[in-house]
């Protein structure tokens, strides 16, 4: 199993930029990818990016040229840089780890865009 924790959540006004940060503990070392998805208010969750330990990326469509995707295998840490925020971004926005098959879900962190 792997535990994940979500930091960087927040206020901003559109337009703002926020990073946020996902921080993997336990089996770690068995991680093949890992990403974001958001959940809105009476929506689904909707994937947002996805990174490869190798470094290969997929954002969906709606995010492209807004959100940066990173990792740092060594710190067992992926980042979700936002910029260009807009009010529709606002969501809980959680962390995920893929084990094979298995994918890990972090508890969330809530990404507030407001005017």
């Amino acid at each position: 199993q792997v535990q994940l924790v979500e930091s960087g959540g927040g206020l901003v006004q559109p337009g703002g930029s926020l990073r946020l940060s996902c921080v993997a503990s336990g089996s770690s070392t068995s991680i093949n990818a890992m990403g974001w998805a958001r959940q809105a208010p009476g929506k689904q969750r909707e994937l947002v990016a996805r990174i490869t330990s190798g470094g290969s990326t997929n954002y969906a469509d709606s995010m492209v040229g807004r959100f940066t995707i990173s990792i740092d295998n060594a710190k067992n840490t992926v980042y979700l840089q936002m910029n260009s925020l807009k009010p529709e971004d606002t969501a809980v926005y959680y962390c995920f780890a893929d084990l094979g098959r298995v994918r890990s879900w972090g508890p969330g962190t809530q990404v507030t865009v407001y005017s």
